[in-house]
């Protein structure tokens, strides 16, 4: 089964039951339409890859694309939420925020996903050495998030531009529109002693 009913939304998912099997986890940050997901777990059956949205249309539409996939499962919660509670510690290879709701009226700027708070559950959820791919085509989202980034040392900012990923469809729509694309490719580093 594609789409994943966690037993309990207070208790961290026990990934190695819910895969049948332990390997790297790629997680999709809001996965859309999952062309995304579906797309990176078609080229990399070996690892396992989870989708979290909050829409259940979005869910639904995903489930419906990985239906014959063993290596994806979706969940619908809210991404912070899934992040900080559900995700156990050091645990996850890849995550992936592409395109998030950028809010862009001044007075919904509090309702970003990415700030101090999330950002430090990601650390926690990563695997040393672990991977935080972002990209938007807001700048002035993109420039929050690296100051939010800039001010958590630990975290390096890495080229993520060698890093072969399909496009999503708001990329896709950006591309063609002309819009330039915002990234940032972040890695856990351990704390300095």
């Amino acid at each position: 089964m594609t789409e994943l009913v966690p037993e309990s939304y207070v208790a961290q998912l026990d990934l190695i039951a819910i895969f049948g099997r332990a390997a790297p986890l790629h997680v999709d940050l809001g996965c859309g339409d999952g062309s995304f997901l579906c797309e990176l777990a078609k080229h990399s059956p070996e690892e396992n890859f989870l989708g979290i949205d909050k829409l259940a249309g979005r869910v639904a539409k995903t489930c419906r694309k990985a239906s014959t996939l063993d290596n994806v499962r979706v969940v619908n919660v809210e991404i912070a939420y899934a992040v900080r509670y559900l995700l156990p510690t050091d645990s996850v290879e890849k995550f992936y925020l592409l395109f998030p709701d950028p809010w862009p009226k001044r007075r919904h700027h509090r309702r970003r996903l990415v700030t101090e708070d999330f950002v430090e559950s990601i650390h926690r959820a990563l695997v040393s050495g672990g991977f935080f791919h972002i990209a938007t085509d807001q700048l002035d989202y993109f420039q929050q998030i690296q100051r939010v980034a800039a001010g958590y040392s630990r975290f390096q900012e890495i080229d993520g531009e060698n890093e072969a990923m399909p496009a999503t469809k708001f990329e896709r729509r950006f591309r063609d529109q002309g819009l330039p694309i915002y990234r940032l490719s972040l890695r856990k580093v351990s704390p300095v002693r």
